[in-house]
């Protein structure tokens, strides 16, 4: 399967790994682009959008991706930390008064954004159509008494931190998530990502699936990740009805809905790289991406085996060399496989979106090798 796009000269590696991963890797539909010191670098897609039909995968294919999304929250919320309007040390109930109910009045900003609010999953029993209403959702969260006291533990939110920091958002400015997002981030930077995806932009939209046979579910070790990973069970079926339906794009699902594709979001991530301003256009000074990157919270997750988290404001920070690439990268990743974020020392933004849903590190393992060659080349070459 051919794979179609560019790179700049001295990248060409870039786009000869980005063909072993439907060569040898057997991917199904994907996109990767890079954009270093705030000009593309490599923008490359290929593959199938949609199995079913058979339609390619195109230059404008849009993709959904996961709690990739996660990180596009994280860059609100850095706005409003700027702004002076969210104080990481404040009380959430500062905020959002309610939140204090159920022995939460003393659960600060910093645990909400760094998955310590003791909140992962939701305990009542919810249908999919739930998921559509993030008010509700914050509702129930903030009435729920949490799993341990809050800023003792680091555990993974799957869903419930999007619903979690997308109300303090909309507490504190008053605009939905998705329109924040759209207002201040995507169309200044002219982007093509949302939270809430037009009806006019549907037809775009790649399918996913999972590789046959489909993988088995998280383990659960506890009550609470049960409902983190399974209520509602949206993810046991390996066509994914919930995730490409018209209504969960069309949703604001703050933690995991988020619909663009990889040229944006490298460019969104390159903006980053680039001190927080990119084609004359700033979106963060240097000194709020700086604390948006430093750790948090860093430790082992009691929901998930082996895991060790690091987490700044929002962002997926590395405890050594991990999935991002060099150590000090940091970025999100999304269920089965996207990769999007930041190498700040080499000032590059990246993403690798699909639609194939496994966990195969071998497809961005090597692309992310290649793409430090190159750039170290074009580096001491320039």
């Amino acid at each position: 399967m051919s794979i179609d796009g560019w790179v700049a000269r001295g990248y060409e590696p870039v786009a000869e790994e980005f063909q072993r991963n439907f060569d040898e890797r057997a991917d199904l539909g994907a996109a990767f682009a890079v954009v270093a010191d705030g000009r593309v670098v490599a923008d490359l897609w290929g593959g199938v959008a949609d199995p079913a039909t058979g339609t390619p995968w195109r230059q404008d294919t849009l993709q959904l991706v996961f709690s990739s999304t996660k990180g596009f929250v994280a860059i609100c919320l850095l706005l409003l930390i700027e702004r002076g309007r969210i104080d990481l040390d404040a009380p959430v109930s500062q905020y959002w008064p309610e939140f204090a109910a159920a022995g939460k009045a003393d659960t600060l900003v910093r645990h909400l954004v760094s998955h310590q609010a003791g909140l992962p999953g939701i305990r009542l029993q919810l249908e999919p159509v739930d998921l559509l209403d993030g008010i509700r959702m914050a509702e129930l969260l903030a009435a729920q008494e949490p799993s341990w006291p809050p800023g003792s533990t680091v555990c993974y939110h799957p869903e419930t931190w999007g619903w979690l920091n997308a109300e303090l958002i909309r507490r504190v400015d008053g605009r939905s998530v998705g329109t924040f997002f759209a207002q201040e981030v995507a169309q200044p930077l002219a982007l093509d990502i949302w939270i809430g995806l037009p009806a006019a932009e549907e037809p775009r939209v790649s399918m996913l699936r999972y590789p046959s046979p489909a993988p088995d579910p998280p383990a659960a070790c506890a009550e609470h990740i049960v409902a983190a990973m399974d209520n509602p069970p949206v993810f046991s079926d390996p066509l994914m009805p919930f995730f490409n339906s018209r209504s969960a794009h069309g949703a604001e699902i703050p933690a995991s809905n988020g619909i663009g594709n990889a040229r944006s979001i490298a460019r969104l991530y390159g903006c980053l790289a680039s001190g927080g301003e990119i084609d004359g256009v700033r979106l963060l000074k240097p000194e709020t991406i700086e604390l948006g990157r430093t750790s948090i919270v860093i430790g082992p997750d009691p929901c998930y085996p082996e895991a060790i988290h690091n987490f700044g404001v929002g962002f997926q920070l590395q405890a050594g060399p991990g999935p991002y690439g060099p150590v000090d990268a940091y970025g999100h990743g999304g269920a089965g496989g996207s990769v999007n974020g930041v190498w700040p020392a080499e000032r590059i933004g990246l993403s690798y979106i699909m639609n194939e849903l496994r966990d195969d590190k071998n497809r961005t393992d090597g692309l992310f090798a290649a793409l430090h060659l190159a750039h170290s080349d074009a580096a001491r070459n320039s």
